[in-house]
């Protein structure tokens, strides 16, 4: 089925891309299964890889359908800044392997119509198979804290029906509209809880101080 879930490379617990144990994000390998980037590098290449925000490589999408998701990928850093939304489609294998390739993805990708100064630590990767008709979404450790395993899992859900029936413009413009809607929750909760902390130390605002984005 669509909705494999997994974590990115961070510095808190995360999932192996190999055996799924929980590892610390800072480890070099799994201590359950010995996997590491390396073990990646070595199927798919261990340089840098050139790619567009919307990698299409099985030309899954028409010409409207490449607009659409465009569109709905360009809300999130107009909302977010730091932010950056990619996407790719195309074979890759088996579940085991969807993870893999995923994580070693967002490692090694280098995004390049993106604005200069953002990469891929604050990145959200979605990555969709339609020969093994998987689909999974990672993100980038300093997104760690903002969103969560289940986060995820909410908007590959939401696009389920649409791949099955082929519609996968419509399907992805649901993911990322309903992660949307989860950074906007996230981030106003980051700030009633900023408020709460500085209320308590007795910490008035800085005239001084700048605007913060949404998501730190």
């Amino acid at each position: 089925m669509w909705c494999d879930i997994v974590t990115a490379d961070s510095f808190v617990p995360m999932k192996c891309p190999r055996c799924v144990q929980r590892i610390h994000g800072g480890a070099e390998s799994c201590p359950h299964c010995g996997f590491s980037i390396a073990d990646v590098d070595a199927r798919y290449g261990a340089g840098r890889v050139k790619v567009s925000s919307l990698d299409d490589e099985s030309g899954l999408l028409d010409r409207s359908g490449r607009a659409e998701v465009r569109a709905a990928m360009a809300r999130i850093p107009r909302k977010f800044p730091q932010l950056v939304a990619a996407v790719h489609l195309g074979p890759v294998g088996a579940a085991t392997e969807l993870r893999q390739f995923a994580f070693w993805l967002i490692n090694r990708a280098v995004i390049e119509d993106i604005p200069k100064g953002r990469n891929n630590d604050a990145c959200v990767l979605l990555v969709l198979d339609p020969r093994s008709r998987m689909a999974t979404m990672v993100h980038g450790y300093l997104l760690d804290g903002h969103l969560r395993e289940e986060d995820s899992f909410e908007c590959l859900a939401r696009a389920h029906g649409y791949w099955l029936e082929g519609r996968y413009a419509e399907g992805i413009v649901k993911a990322w509209n309903h992660l949307e809607g989860i950074l906007i929750r996230r981030s106003r909760q980051a700030r009633r809880a900023m408020a709460r902390h500085r209320h308590s130390a007795g910490v008035g605002p800085s005239l001084n101080s700048q605007p913060r984005p949404d998501v730190s």
